[in-house]
């Protein structure tokens, strides 16, 4: 009888292999080409969809965060450090794909505007998030100072969220909904359609990582503790 997180994991894999295909296909293929950008439109499925499930991998970040500074686990620990790292590659992701996106919308590779900044404040907050979970100490003092940086990342969230709303930027195009003086404001239904089931494909893989990246963190803690063991029965 098989366990039931293998069961869940085989089932994620076997929802995620075909949904990249299709993603593929209605990226390529199927969705329609944007009569001022171009095929480099396209990147836009990915940039978007990466960007919203890192916002989702920080928000879970919060969320153990938060229990953490009320009871510190290593479950809760785990599971923040695993979905904080997540969160950074597709941020990264994210600024890459948005670069690429900039280099053909707006002929420059980079630009101040207030959703770049503070997508790259978020990502800074989190590789800093990441540095202090390495620190010396007892291991209750450094998951309650690693989880006030993973609160204060999350609460960036919103912010970068509402970045072009709150600064009326002309630059960065508000996707859902629009927004007052921003450029393309909303999208056609076929790219719609497309970007919901990318969002849907991208968050299948965070959930199939996440799920991979607690269960060798797991490993890794089982073997640390093993060695410490034989490491104390040696010296005694």
């Amino acid at each position: 009888m098989k366990q039931p997180s293998a069961f869940v994991d085989r089932m994620l894999y076997i929802l995620l292999v075909p949904a990249m295909f299709v993603s593929l296909y209605l990226i390529f293929i199927w969705s329609p080409i944007e009569k001022q950008m171009g095929a480099s439109q396209k990147i836009f499925y990915f940039h978007v969809s990466t960007a919203w499930v890192a916002f989702l991998a920080f928000f879970v970040v919060g969320y153990y965060c938060v229990l953490t500074l009320k009871k510190p686990t290593e479950s809760r620990f785990i599971k923040a450090g695993i979905s904080a790292e997540i969160g950074v590659v597709f941020t990264t992701i994210t600024l890459l794909t948005g670069m690429i996106w900039g280099k053909s919308a707006w002929n420059t590779w980079w630009t101040w505007e207030p959703r770049l900044v503070t997508v790259l404040i978020l990502l800074f907050i989190y590789i800093a998030y990441l540095f202090v979970r390495k620190m010396e100490g007892t291991w209750e003092k450094i998951a309650k100072l690693s989880a006030v940086f993973g609160i204060i990342g999350c609460i960036n969230v919103p912010i970068v969220f509402m970045a072009i709303r709150w600064w009326n930027t002309k630059l960065h195009p508000v996707v859902f909904g629009e927004g007052k003086n921003q450029s393309g404001g909303g999208v056609e239904p076929d790219m719609l359609v497309t970007l919901l089931f990318c969002i849907g494909t991208i968050t299948l893989l965070y959930l199939f990582m996440m799920r991979k990246g607690i269960e060798i963190e797991k490993m890794r803690l089982t073997v640390r503790k093993a060695k410490s063991k034989v490491i104390e029965k040696l010296a005694s």
